[in-house]
């Protein structure tokens, strides 16, 4: 399997609009993150987790011409508002999206002209697919186990896939979560910033979960402006990188 880190930033993105910052005015393209997303790849299937407001200038960077499924972590825009940019892959059949029910019941309300609505011609054409916690499905062989974790009060999912597992917008993860989690050993990992903040993880928060989840190789994501990409690689070198848009990972 093959993963690309779509987008690696946080829901501003970075640089910030109008910011001075010496991250905003690095001139190192590591410093440059679209909202996050990945994509996986395995043979001639692609699936994509969140599509944020870059999606497609996303999949223009990376030359993406098919794609064959999206799954949603949950509801909020940075996570899903390139969402009306499927449109180009539901031209001849419906295409599957997939959450928790909670993420679909708000994006049907959202894009109610998209999602379960037949067939427009002009207009998305998208089928929901409800998945359970950490039940272990098999979407165009991919298998996927999705792993309910907190962001704030909000339950949200991130998602299993064998020994790989990505978690974005993560402040609180349950003793069960952490079961589910046992084996994993390529971690993406939402770390927003080094200072603690209500509903994302903080560095040394990411840092103490990935140690407890046993991952060998952890990739923190979901980076505010406040940290530039090399100090973030000084902190636990030989285990934590920060991931950045365009990384490619061979699993």
């Amino acid at each position: 399997m093959v993963v690309t880190l779509l987008g690696t930033g946080t829901s501003h993105g970075v640089p910030v609009i109008g910011c001075d910052c010496k991250v905003c005015s690095s001139t190192d393209s590591h410093d440059k993150r679209y909202r996050s997303s990945v994509m996986l790849k395995e043979s001639n299937h692609r699936l994509v987790i969140d599509t944020g407001y870059e999606f497609r200038l996303q999949l223009l960077r990376e030359n993406v011409r098919s794609l064959d499924g999206v799954l949603y972590t949950h509801s909020h825009t940075d996570h899903c508002a390139g969402l009306d940019d499927l449109r180009v892959f539901s031209r001849h059949n419906s295409f599957p999206i997939y959450g928790d029910e909670q993420t679909l019941y708000t994006l049907k309300k959202r894009y109610p002209y998209a999602i379960d609505n037949g067939d427009n011609p002009g207009l998305p054409v998208l089928k929901s697919n409800v998945l359970a916690p950490y039940k272990e499905v098999e979407i165009l062989g991919f298998k996927v186990t999705p792993i309910p974790v907190y962001h704030g009060n909000s339950l949200i999912y991130g998602y299993r896939f064998g020994a790989f597992a990505y978690l974005t917008d993560v402040s609180y993860i349950t003793d069960e979560s952490y079961d589910a989690l046992k084996g994993v050993e390529l971690l993406i990992l939402g770390a927003l910033r080094d200072r603690p903040h209500p509903t994302h993880f903080s560095f040394s928060q990411a840092y103490q979960a990935a140690r407890r989840i046993g991952a060998d190789k952890v990739y923190f994501t979901h980076i505010n402006h406040e940290t530039c990409y090399s100090d973030i690689n000084r902190l636990y070198p030989g285990f934590v990188e920060s991931a950045y848009d365009g990384l490619v990972l061979n699993i």
